[in-house]
């Protein structure tokens, strides 16, 4: 192994538009943002796998059959970058990975892990190369795979990213990340990547819990445009178990707030992604997605 976790992540930073793909030779790479937990994938020298979340979680424990599934097809030394993704009805499922593994099971609901970086190799360190040799670098190493593990959708072509943005919307997809095929693995938020959601999900802030800081029933949020308000529709049971164990020891006591009701705030406050409908500013159209702390 050269590299062991934990391993700070590569983040992309938030664009409004698709850019541009420039004439040949052509730098940018077009590949699906999917709904799922971000994760970086070790497999150990002693057999071990951790799947290691953006906040440093080993999510392992929790995705046993993908964890044994790398363990099985991939060598030792290998580390991976991507997505654990659930799917439902043919598409993809954010929610379905807060259940446990046996709730899943149980439920029929698969797992993939989708790969879309590679960071070492045995005994190679690799993020000083360009995304464009690491791309190939990725396939070579899963050339022979198969789901429940596979390289993520991308592309070179504008136009077929730009289809892909208008057309997978309804299969869980969240948007197009574009990245500078010279661009080389470092930690942090970089322009060399970049994001383009659609437009009705933004990033909030999460500032308190209305109900039990273990199981709330709705959110006090902080939207981009500054205004604070409280999330609707309640909180599904997966949402406000995902949220109290993220959140649950940082709520301070029930305080009464002349806005929002009984709040217990949440210190520090979590970055959270909200959906709002296009159009509308009437506070029961935010609604609360997820944590941001896996993606």
């Amino acid at each position: 192994m050269v590299l062991t976790p934990p391993v700070d992540v590569m983040r992309p930073r938030s664009a409004d538009e698709i850019p541009v793909q420039k004439e040949p030779p052509r730098e940018l790479q077009y590949s699906l943002k999917l709904d799922g937990f971000r994760a970086l994938a070790f497999v150990l020298d002693d057999g071990r796998v951790v799947l290691q979340s953006r906040s440093r979680r080993d999510l392992a424990p929790e995705f046993p059959g993908i964890a044994a599934h790398l363990r099985d097809r991939l060598p030792p030394g290998i580390v991976l970058d991507g997505e654990l993704c659930a799917y439902r009805e043919g598409r993809l499922s954010f929610t379905d990975l807060l259940r446990s593994p046996a709730d899943r099971a149980r439920a029929g609901v698969p797992v993939s892990y989708i790969a879309f970086d590679l960071l070492a190799v045995p005994g190679r360190d690799v993020r000083g190369l360009p995304l464009r040799d690491r791309w190939v670098l990725l396939g070579a190493a899963l050339r022979e795979a198969g789901p429940p593990l596979q390289r993520v959708l991308a592309t070179l072509d504008e136009e077929t990213a730009r289809g892909w943005f208008r057309d997978l919307r309804e299969a869980g997809v969240e948007g197009i990340v574009t990245k500078s095929l010279g661009s080389t693995y470092r930690a942090g938020s970089t322009w060399a990547w970049r994001k383009i959601r659609h437009v009705d999900t933004s990033d909030g802030v999460l500032l308190g819990v209305v109900g039990p800081a273990d199981r709330p029933r709705a959110l006090v949020v902080r939207l981009p445009d500054g205004r604070t308000v409280t999330t609707s529709p309640r909180l599904t049971p997966a949402q406000a178990r995902e949220v109290g164990s993220l959140v649950g020891d940082r709520a301070g006591p029930l305080a009464r707030d002349p806005e929002h009701g009984p709040v217990r705030w949440v210190e520090p406050p979590v970055p959270v992604e909200l959906r709002q409908l296009a159009g509308r500013q009437r506070q029961e159209n935010a609604a609360f997605v997820r944590v941001r702390s896996e993606g």
